[in-house]
């Protein structure tokens, strides 16, 4: 009896450690999927601002070589 009641026990241990690591496991997957979708929408708003960088007009100064030098020359 004293065998069967070991037994017993190791089995129910068993049985709470998998609980404990499938809480754990859900929780870790919930945490990448939100992190997953965080990723993902800084990679939509990082490509928005690449596009809105290249579509950019240049600027309206002059370039060093066609400004006139300033007084003290």
């Amino acid at each position: 009896m004293k065998d069967i009641d070991q037994l017993q026990a190791r089995i129910d241990e068993l049985e709470m450690k998998q609980a404990f690591q499938d809480q754990t496991i859900e929780e870790l997957n919930q945490a990448l999927t939100a992190q997953q979708f965080l990723i993902d929408k800084m990679h939509t708003q990082m490509q928005f601002l690449v596009g809105k960088v290249k579509g950019m007009q240049p600027s309206l100064m002059a370039s060093e070589s066609e400004e006139t030098p300033p007084p003290h020359y």
